[in-house]
């Protein structure tokens, strides 16, 4: 097995999501990773946790240490790791991976399934998401012009689906993303709704100590923003407007428009 150190840097800051599966709902932190010779994950939580031996953990990682900000090409090491709760206390909890993908710009560098493992099948019903309620384009926040890209986070079988993803976001925190629709985030938000977005602040905050500062996370439903209505080309310019050189892929004829309405946002910077 190939070690996931030669591409991470460890410890390193880390987007971790679990189920609540005797409490139900889904948790998201944001901590340390420690990453082991044998490619284990030790997370270093900053706070308490409800996790128990056995349950599935979801964590993006990336090699982000020292860069203040993703560029044209996503020129960083990203890695989506699928693990097992092995060992834990209070507030340090070992992982024992199941399944993770390795990703540079888009290509996939280094990827592990454990053997007899196989993907959940999904039976739940995709349905259409409900229409935005936004009815003119919000003011955006220019604060978080530099921090290109966030982890959105959804619900697929057995544990929480981790995607880094362009978007923007208002001065009441609604968050705007895009893709295709046959993607499987897209095919997971048809079937529920409700996800959580870590918008990376690294552009603006680097302090080590200060784990939790790096992220801000918001939850809500995901809407979707009608294709024919002046919302979606205002809100399409002000995406290529702050990544340029998407413009292609912001332009294709496919695409479909999110609009995360924020419910609680869990936001570092107060």
């Amino acid at each position: 097995m190939s070690s996931l150190n030669q591409f991470i840097p460890s410890p390193v800051i880390a987007v971790a999501s679990a189920y609540q599966t005797h409490l139900g709902g889904i948790d998201v932190f944001i901590c340390f990773a420690q990453i082991d010779d044998d490619n284990q994950l030790l997370l270093l939580l900053r706070e308490s946790h409800a996790l128990r031996v056995g349950d599935l953990v979801t964590v993006h990682l990336d090699n982000r240490t020292g860069v203040s900000e993703y560029d044209a090409e996503l020129s960083v090491y990203r890695l989506s790791y699928k693990g097992r709760v092995t060992a834990l206390n209070e507030t340090d909890v070992t992982l024992s991976p199941v399944e993770y993908q390795v990703y540079y710009g888009i290509s996939v560098a280094l990827e592990y399934r454990a053997p007899g493992y196989e993907f959940p099948e999904d039976p739940r019903v995709q349905n259409p998401l409900p229409c935005t309620p936004l009815t003119a384009t919000p003011v955006m926040d220019e604060e978080e012009h530099d921090n290109k890209v966030g982890v959105l986070i959804t619900k697929a079988q057995s544990q929480p689906h981790t995607t880094v993803m362009a978007f923007l976001s208002s001065t009441d925190d609604d968050i705007f993303f895009i893709t295709l629709p046959q993607t499987f985030k897209s095919s997971l938000m048809k079937r529920d709704n409700q996800c959580y977005f870590a918008i990376d602040n690294r552009a603006s905050f680097t302090f080590e100590n200060y784990v939790e500062w790096n992220y801000s996370i918001i939850t809500g439903r995901v809407h979707q923003i009608a294709t024919n209505s002046a919302l979606f080309n205002e809100v399409r310019e002000l995406f290529i407007s702050k990544n340029p050189w998407e413009v292609g892929f912001f332009s294709h004829p496919d695409i479909e428009m999110y609009h995360l309405k924020a419910e609680k946002v869990v936001c570092p910077k107060r």
